[in-house]
């Protein structure tokens, strides 16, 4: 098993439908002990359980530094230890860029780009002790191609930053052997996108994708699993694109 005995903390992880779950399930199936966090509403305990014995739910607002603190605390005191963290949070909102608020851009700034770094800062100083840990970074194709299907330009901007933040901190942390990496998913299938596109449309975008179909879940599951495991033990401050091609470049 690719992650055996490794602890895995996983953010917005709670939605049976969504990437931070899919990959939850691969990585306990690939023998880690998985924290899944998530907000109240969200009950991270239920989803934890629907993994099986052994792995934890714990709440946590990512936008909220003082409960990123106190949600590592209890991982580190159920677990001993944490290798892995996915930075999967994440919101958008299909706006354009001049019915853009305020308000707007804070919420969906706060959860993808703050989140990602009050997390990492909650995990960092255990993984500099242990000098060894994998941070993945999930980022989207929006913030390379300018846009996506679903997020606004507030959306993408989150996403660009989360890529420049996760390439500072690569150059920071390698010489503790913190590996930190970028995932930038295309069109996932997911509970963001269920009603939202109908199955015309979903075959119109799946023409113009080389792999022609749109992605799953899974898809970005595994190649969470490999930049958390060794076999990507020399790969950091890379963005993987899991894509089906949509953006070749």
């Amino acid at each position: 098993m690719l992650l055996k005995d490794k602890v895995a903390v996983i953010t917005g992880g709670a939605g049976p439908n969504g990437l931070g779950f899919a990959t939850a399930r691969l990585m306990a199936e690939q023998g880690a002990k998985v924290a899944i966090l998530d907000l109240a509403r969200a009950e991270p305990d239920a989803a934890a359980a629907r993994l099986g014995a052994g792995h934890v739910g714990v709440v946590a607002d990512v936008t909220d530094k003082a409960s990123c603190d106190a949600a590592i605390a209890a991982v580190l005191k159920a677990f001993g230890r944490i290798d892995v963290l996915v930075n999967n949070a994440g919101i958008t909102q299909p706006v354009k860029t001049l019915d853009i608020t305020g308000a707007d851009y804070d919420r969906i700034l706060d959860v993808s780009l703050r989140g990602t770094l009050y997390m990492s800062q909650a995990v960092l100083p255990a993984m500099r002790a242990a000098k060894d840990g994998s941070i993945v970074c999930i980022s989207s194709v929006s913030a390379q191609r300018g846009g996506g299907i679903f997020g606004g330009p507030h959306y993408s901007a989150a996403k660009a930053g989360v890529l420049g933040l996760a390439r500072a901190m690569a150059r920071e942390f390698g010489i503790d052997g913190i590996r930190v990496n970028c995932i930038t998913p295309g069109l996932i299938e997911t509970d963001i996108t269920q009603g939202k596109l109908s199955e015309t449309k979903k075959a119109e975008i799946a023409e113009s994708i080389p792999l022609a179909r749109l992605g799953r879940a899974t898809d970005v599951a595994g190649a969470c699993v490999f930049l958390a495991s060794e076999l990507s033990a020399y790969c950091t401050g890379i963005t993987l694109d899991v894509n089906g091609g949509m953006l070749i470049h």
